[in-house]
């Protein structure tokens, strides 16, 4: 490419395959199905989005990219909203391929009363709609972490780590899913612990210091944040549900 060509953006010199100034390709011309299919790809995986690199960080060292990315490095990672949403995403579409019963062997036995009906109605609607309330559980994470670790961060650093945090666990629930849909369906609690139990590494690889301290406040924040999450989203739930029956 000659030195002289201009950015169709932004109408700056450029000499190479992307604009030093916006960071657009140099190569745009029309509008093709090719180069539309090539954008979402590269807003997934490309240099500007690395999905991989924040992957591998979130598995061997989390604390590290959250540390990085509340200092100002966001260009380096993949940000923790669009991360939450695609594993949605993946796991709703992975659920529907699978034909996955999100019931799987959780009956209730309902005693003869309209409001164990509801109550149960209610638990069905929570079940098949879990995904629509992991913003509750990002919330209660967030809350809860502000509470406990008062003077570290703020509320809105927290919430953006606790978004990392749901996209991992629901990446957990995909695998978790395969597991119970294809081998043993009485493992439906190991989402939860495998996740309690990241959820207190990532924190404990957060802070650094005072691991023990760490680990002990970790614990009670995913219990306390897990049990209002469930008590919110169920309530939600119910509200729903008893509104149907009017």
């Amino acid at each position: 490419m000659n030195a002289s060509e201009k950015c169709n953006n932004c109408n700056q010199i450029v000499n190479g395959n992307y604009c030093h100034d916006c960071g657009q390709r140099t190569s745009v011309d029309k509008i093709t199905f090719q180069e539309t299919f090539q954008d979402f790809i590269d807003s997934i995986v490309s240099v500007n989005a690395p999905l991989f690199i924040t992957l591998r960080l979130l598995v061997v060292n989390p604390g590290k990219l959250f540390r990085e990315f509340i200092d100002g490095k966001r260009k380096k990672y993949y940000k923790p909203v669009p991360f939450f949403i695609l594993a949605t995403l993946a796991y709703l579409i992975i659920r529907q391929l699978i034909d996955f019963d999100p019931f799987g062997n959780t009956t209730v036995s309902i005693i003869d009363s309209t409001q164990s009906q509801l109550f149960t109605e209610a638990r069905n609607f929570l079940l098949f709609h879990i995904d629509k309330f992991l913003f509750a559980f990002i919330f209660t994470l967030g809350i809860f972490l502000k509470l406990f670790f008062l003077k570290k961060n703020s509320f809105a650093e927290f919430i953006a780590i606790a978004f990392y945090l749901i996209g991992v666990y629901t990446l957990i629930v995909i695998i978790n899913m395969f597991y119970i849909h294809y081998v043993n369906k009485e493992f439906q609690f190991m989402a939860v612990l495998a996740m309690f139990i990241y959820f207190v590494y990532a924190l404990v690889s957060f802070f650094k210091k005072k691991k023990f301290s760490v680990a002990l406040k970790s614990i009670f924040i995913f219990i306390l944040a897990f049990i209002s999450y469930f008590m919110l989203a169920f309530g939600i739930s119910y509200i729903i549900i008893w509104l149907k029956h009017g």
